[in-house]
């Protein structure tokens, strides 16, 4: 698993590489920039422009403050919302991913048919209703344990993206029975390289880089110890 994390993030200087990474973090600042703004107009409409303040009079200057003091919870938000861009990424990226690893490290394999676009926009749909509805549900575990909660978050979603990621990448070259197969098959190395992948999802400006990196480690794990077993 070290060597599949290795070998991708030695591959980061490739242009297909930086094209995708490029794109990705326009699509998570996008996200996050958006959830942003919403968030921080809706403190300062539940503040309001103004409030009278016993003795003081009225302060209008509250919804500025709230504002600003909502950047900060802001940005520990942004560490559950990459979840959601982590998974998002597989069904429009994983694929150009795919392509340059099996390139440089896999010469000589027949091209990958892919599942049906339509396959794949659903499982992408499915999978990240999935990942959004199970953490809503783990935010109850964060606040009852919350010494416990970064493990809990990254075991939860180690299961969540290794499970979507190892499936999207199988599916490239096997029938679902069998991509199925090789999932559960693989499911504790698979488990393992998810959490490797949710832990640093959880430290800002790096988790920018996290979805890339995962593709093409699953993409390596993939042809590492999948059917058609190949060496780079």
């Amino acid at each position: 698993m070290i060597g599949d994390i290795t070998k991708s993030i030695g591959q980061l200087p490739d242009p297909r590489f930086r094209n995708v990474l490029l794109m990705g973090v326009g699509l998570a600042l996008a996200l996050l920039v958006g959830f942003s703004f919403l968030f921080i107009t809706g403190v300062q409409w539940l503040v309001g422009p103004s409030v009278t303040v016993p003795w003081i009079g009225e302060v209008t200057w509250l919804a500025e403050a709230a504002g600003w003091a909502s950047i900060p919870v802001v940005m520990v938000l942004s560490v559950f919302l990459m979840v959601p861009v982590a998974s998002a990424f597989t069904g429009i990226f994983l694929e150009r991913i795919a392509d340059a690893v099996e390139d440089r490290h896999y010469p000589g394999l027949p091209t990958a048919q892919g599942a049906p676009l339509g396959t794949t926009i659903r499982d992408s749909i499915g999978f990240l209703g999935l990942i959004v509805g199970v953490n809503l549900l783990a935010l109850v575990a964060y606040l009852l344990f919350a010494p416990l909660a970064p493990l809990i978050f990254w075991g939860v979603n180690g299961v969540l993206l290794g499970r979507e990621y190892a499936q999207m990448v199988a599916l490239r070259r096997l029938p679902r029975a069998e991509a199925n197969a090789f999932r559960r098959r693989n499911r504790l190395s698979i488990w393992a390289l998810g959490v490797v992948m949710a832990v640093p999802l959880t430290v800002p400006v790096v988790n920018l880089l996290v979805p890339v990196i995962g593709a093409a480690a699953f993409t390596h794990l993939y042809h590492r110890v999948g059917p058609h077993r190949q060496s780079a």
